[in-house]
């Protein structure tokens, strides 16, 4: 003994030649994946209820393992259920037999209409695939089946894990799983056949009974009761014609004489084509039993007309041709065009030979360079009237994108006031109608950032787009955009506003082509009231322009300076100043300046009384209520001030980035409140014209009375009176308000400089016009074509009332509000917005087309019209629906006429005979039981049958356990598939 012990005291190392077999590794890394998701042991939930499969929420997660180089993921696919009272039942558990057998036997949810194929097949709340990672790799050879089999048997065995688990074989397409399922002393092996053609012996129930009694092979002589539960579809594919409502719009009509130019507001609705493609009817014998139903390959007793559940669902037309989403798609595709208006007209459009003048845009510049022609001869009116001629001349009448009947129909439309030169005259801007401002739908421009939906922008958007659908394309809409900047460039030249636009200054709410639009206006109003002010102070007085000043036009102006400005007058045809944007432009002639100086410019540092008697006030508005200038007690007048200048999105930005770069340093400080003072200045010079004398103090209590604090104090003779002082900001030393006092002249508003250069303003605008792609133009009003789209969706739903439809159209308007937002909005996000328009659109003329099939409308008893009505909607918005009645009530006896309408024009020769509505046919049918007779012919051969056969049987000895039995089968016209579970007792075996 002690010489053997010897060798083992030198041991200090034992090596383990038994090292692990990748099959033992992947063994063990399915139980770590099947311990990891607690799937051990038996968990047994409560009762199915009826279709729980379709309404239930089913979630899954996955892993991924390996064997060898091989991978596999690992998917657990389950049932969300409330977890049920387990205190108290764990012993009894032990024998009881795993939750997913008893699934088997379940009757409540066969055939759901959207679950996972196992769960179809089986009946299963929960269950493990194993299945190739990569989709093009696939198990084929049988062993390699078989060796995964055992894997899952043994890991079932090894973790007492009571929940199916299946291995994918062959293809992913054939969808075949084998599977397993453990329990206490029992085992349920899940098996599949899957044949291309399916075997004349086994299309009919008593050859797939004969299989399902050979699997079981069942000892016992009187075999138990069979369950069989079994379901015939039935398609249905020749609509009739008269069954589609939706008619194609009229081309021809849209600019017709009876229809108008009114049809350019309305956007088109609805599907070319069918949206439904196929009806499928499910015929459904839930209960039977063996012995009491003959179903053959000679006789049959499976009659549909008697089936005692009918379910329809009705398969949707795959991106059906949708007329509104059509017009939006091809505007949004105006947005990727590089060309610009030239380019697609035909660059010699503005093409020109000698001296004269190449671009519209450049009309102003050229009138203030020297020139030996008369003035008359270059207004802008004449450039555009050339320009005109030019473009019919190089593109020819035939040529024109757009026909002159169409072209006018739509200018009219945009510019109804131009019907009549009187209409002109007289228009205002505010002539509109708009809806209150309560109004949800008229709103929506402030979220989408668009136009109001009565505004010239607005309806522009729409002709454009039905320019780019109907006439003309791309060179239509780049025709169209040239005639409105000619028609702009008209109105500012002739004082005209522009209709369809609401008065003040650009709303920053809207789209910045909106706001441009609404700024030419604001020139065009300007330069109106200037004009006729002009004409006012030259043929009476002034009183009417400005209340405040009872003075008469000579006290101002001296008889020469009333001839030269009537002479100035005369040789352009309209104010001279209005096209003048020098920076040291007044509103008067030169010789009022000189006339200032006169005047005495001096007093207009400090004021005082002794320079009163030389100034006369000018520019009153009228009187401050009580107020009195403090030095001289006369009255403080409010003066004629100039309204600040009006700002677009982009000037907005600009001014900001030229602020900004001005620096934090005390000089960039002091010239950028420079900059922004020029409104305070200009008061300040107003309110000296007005108020001779006066002191900043009198400005300060009128123009910013916080900053004047007054103070009651005891004066010498002990009377209390009232003390004033500015502020304490005031007080600083050379402060902006202190500056701007000490350079301020006496000078009234209308002599002022403008601090809004009308003139300036709008050839920017008109040269912004003009620049424009048909791609920046359609980004520009991409918002509102969304905008008259979702308007045109709401409209067409309220029609139908579909629930699902106004909560889509909702999700649809707050996420549109989020991007188009934004400045420049992705593209990708964009077409987003686009599809979800169409899908809405889809939708509702989904329903339309059911409603029409099913005949709705000409229902005569109100209460099936409702019921009809519930029917149409439920199909829309749930996979399957359960027809009441099944074919004896009013759903299935139309559904019935349908079928027989399409069998009758696939056997009759003559397929262009015309079919009478289904309620006239149904009158005509006789009774019952002639229908019963006439009933297999009316329906075509299945499309598909499907039969579960259940039963509850020992195997697989006699005195072995009885346990559930369950056999899928499913025949189409070229696929047959068995899918089987078969339970097997393991206690003796």
């Amino acid at each position: 003994m002690a010489a053997d012990s010897e060798p083992e005291s030198e041991v200090f190392e034992i090596t383990d030649f038994t090292t692990a077999s990748e099959w033992e590794r992947f063994i063990s890394r399915v139980e770590e994946v099947l311990n990891d998701w607690k799937l051990i042991g038996n968990s047994l939930g409560k009762q199915l209820e009826k279709g729980i499969f379709t309404s239930g929420t089913w979630e899954e997660k996955s892993d991924e393992i390996s064997f060898a180089d091989f991978k596999f993921s690992v998917t657990h696919h389950y049932l969300i259920q409330e977890s049920s009272d387990k205190e108290g039942k764990d012993e009894l558990l032990e024998d009881v037999i795993p939750q997913s057998m008893q699934d088997l036997l379940c009757m409540n949810n066969d055939f759901p209409p959207r679950a996972h194929c196992l769960v179809r097949w089986y009946g299963l709340r929960e269950f493990v695939v194993i299945a190739p990672a990569a989709n093009n790799d696939a198990v084929l050879s049988e062993s390699k089946c078989n060796l995964l089999l055992s894997s899952v048997s043994i890991a079932l065995g090894n973790t007492g894990c009571q929940v199916p688990l299946f291995v994918q074989i062959h293809h992913k397409w054939r969808r075949m799983y084998v599977g397993e399922c453990q329990g206490p002393g029992v085992r349920t092996d899940f098996e599949m056949v899957h044949l291309r053609k399916v075997p004349n012996q086994y299309t009919h129930l008593s050859g797939l009974l004969d299989i399902f009694k050979s699997k079981i092979g069942c000892p016992l002589t009187p075999l138990p009761a069979v369950s069989i539960a079994i379901r015939f579809t039935y398609v249905l594919q020749d609509w009739q014609q008269y069954f589609w409502p939706q008619q194609p719009p009229d081309i021809d009509a849209l600019v017709g004489g009876e229809v108008g130019g009114l049809e350019f507001g309305k956007l088109p609705f609805g599907a070319c084509e069918d949206p439904i493609s196929e009806l499928h009817l499910a015929t459904t014998w839930p209960h039977l039993t063996e012995g009491i139903i003959v179903d053959n390959d000679v006789y049959s007793d499976l009659d549909p007309i008697q089936a005692p559940h009918w379910s329809v669902r009705v398969r949707k037309a795959d991106n059906p041709q949708c007329l509104l989403g059509d017009f939006v798609s091809e505007f949004f595709k105006i947005c990727r065009r590089k060309e610009s208006t030239d380019e697609i007209l035909g660059r010699s459009t503005f093409d020109e030979e000698g001296r004269e003048i190449t671009d519209i845009t450049h009309a102003l510049s050229k009138l203030t360079e020297p020139a030996p022609v008369p003035i008359h001869k270059l207004s802008v009116s004449n450039m555009v009237h050339t320009a005109k001629k030019k473009i019919q001349k190089h593109r020819g009448g035939e040529e024109s994108p757009l026909n002159n009947d169409v072209l006018n129909t739509i200018l009219l439309f945009l510019f109804p006031d131009a019907a009549s030169e009187k209409s002109l005259d007289t228009n205002t801007s505010t002539d509109n109608n708009n809806p209150p401002s309560e109004n949800e739908e008229y709103n929506l421009y402030n979220q989408f950032k668009s136009a109001p939906s009565d505004s010239l922008t607005y309806k522009l958007a729409l002709c454009l787009c039905m320019i780019n659908f109907y006439h003309g394309g791309l060179k239509g809409v780049a025709h169209l955009w040239q005639e409105f900047v000619l028609e702009m460039r008209f109105r500012w030249e002739n004082n005209f506003l522009i209709p369809g636009l609401a008065s003040g200054p650009p709303d920053l709410r809207c789209c910045l082509l909106h706001q441009k639009l609404q700024m030419l206006n604001c020139c065009i109003e300007r330069k109106k009231a200037r004009d006729e002010g002009k004409k006012t102070s030259a043929s009476d007085n002034i009183t009417n322009t400005y209340p405040g000043n009872a003075r008469k036009t000579g006290d101002l102006l001296g008889s020469e300076n009333l001839k030269d400005t009537d002479k100035e007058k005369g040789e352009v045809g309209k104010s001279w100043d209005s096209w003048s944007d020098s920076e040291e432009e007044f509103f008067e002639c030169l010789s009022d300046t000189e006339e200032l100086k006169g005047n005495g410019q001096e007093s207009g540092k400090k004021g005082g009384p002794k320079e009163v008697a030389n100034l006369k006030p000018e520019g009153r508005l009228l009187q401050h209520g009580k107020l009195t200038l403090l030095h001289n007690g006369e009255p403080l007048y409010i003066p004629v001030t100039q309204e600040p200048a009006p700002m677009t999105e982009d000037l907005l930005e600009e001014q900001s980035e030229v602020l900004a770069k001005l620096g934090t340093s005390a000089e960039g400080a002091h010239l950028r409140a420079r900059m922004q003072s020029a409104c305070l200045l200009s008061d300040m010079e107003s309110f000296k014209a007005a108020n001779p004398g006066c002191f900043l103090e009198d400005f300060v209590r009128w123009y910013s009375p916080r900053d004047y604090i007054e103070e009651e104090v005891i004066d010498a003779k002990g009377n209390v009176v009232l003390k004033g002082e500015l502020s304490a900001r005031m007080k600083i030393p050379s402060n902006m308000w202190v500056e701007a006092w000490e350079t301020a002249k006496p000078i009234p508003a209308r002599r002022q400089r403008r601090l809004f250069d009308d003139t300036r303003e709008a050839e920017k605008v008109l040269h912004y016009l003009a620049i424009q792609k048909p791609a920046d133009l359609a980004r520009h009003l991409l918002p509102c074509v969304i905008h008259a789209a979702v308007l045109k969706v709401k409209e067409e739903e309220n029609l139908e009332n579909i629930s699902s439809v106004k909560k889509i159209i909702k999700q649809i308007i707050s996420h549109s509000s989020k991007i188009l937002h934004f400045p420049n909005p992705e593209d990708k996000k964009l077409e987003e917005i686009i599809l979800q328009i169409t899908n809405v659109e889809a939708t509702i003329a989904r329903a339309r087309s059911l409603k029409a099939k099913f005949g709705t409308e000409k229902c005569e008893q109100e209460e099936e019209k409702e019921d009809l009505e519930r029917f149409v909607s439920c199909l829309l918005e749930q996979p399957e629906v359960l027809v009441i009645g099944a074919g004896r009530g009013h759903a299935g006896r139309i559904i019935h006429k349908l079928f027989v309408n399409a069998q009758r024009l696939t056997e009759s020769s003559d397929e262009a005979a015309t079919m009478a509505p289904p309620e006239e046919e149904l009158k005509r049918m006789g009774s019952l039981e002639e229908r019963r007779q006439n009933s297999l012919s009316d329906f075509p051969p299945p499309a598909g049958r499907e039969l579960i056969l259940r039963t509850t049987v020992p195997r697989p000895a006699p005195y072995s356990k009885a346990l559930p039995q369950r056999m899928y089968s499913v025949l189409t016209k070229d696929d047959f598939r068995l899918a089987g579970a078969f339970s097997s007792d393991t206690s003796f075996f």
